[in-house]
């Protein structure tokens, strides 16, 4: 039989094991950097389908142009059916205090805070360009 002394070294957990604050999945700071890339990089690829929606427009390649309009017509019934936010930003929010413009992408915050302004501006401009340059494309 062991001695006292003996059992209960025996239930110490070794020094190098480390044991969870709390039961997510990820440390704070290491959620919040996951989330804050996946984020940069959904709005990366908005941004292009916006950008590019003008550039297929004026190649005449109306059928990609129209891709990339429903594609972000998409988004922004997202957007809309979440009260303007992207549904990242909730669970962003779960991992800092922090409530800047940019605490949950990483952008510049002057851009975070127009971003809607800018690229809605955008996207309704290449909505239109396209359907200009589709109606008086030759058939």
């Amino acid at each position: 039989m062991s001695s006292p002394q003996n059992s209960a070294s025996e239930r110490r957990l070794p020094v190098d094991v480390k044991v969870p604050e709390r039961m997510s999945p990820l440390p704070h700071a290491g959620a919040l950097r996951a989330i804050k890339v996946i984020h940069t990089i959904v709005w990366a690829f908005f941004a292009f389908c916006i950008l590019a929606i003008p550039i297929f427009a004026w190649r005449g390649d109306y059928t990609r142009a129209a891709w990339f309009i429903g594609i972000v017509l998409a988004e922004v019934v997202v957007l809309t059916l979440n009260h303007m936010r992207c549904p990242l930003t909730p669970l962003a929010a779960r991992y800092t205090e922090n409530r800047r413009d940019n605490f949950d992408i990483y952008l510049p915050e002057w851009l975070a805070r127009h971003n809607k302004l800018i690229f809605g501006t955008l996207y309704a401009g290449g909505v239109l360009f396209t359907l200009a340059r589709w109606a008086g494309a030759p058939r």
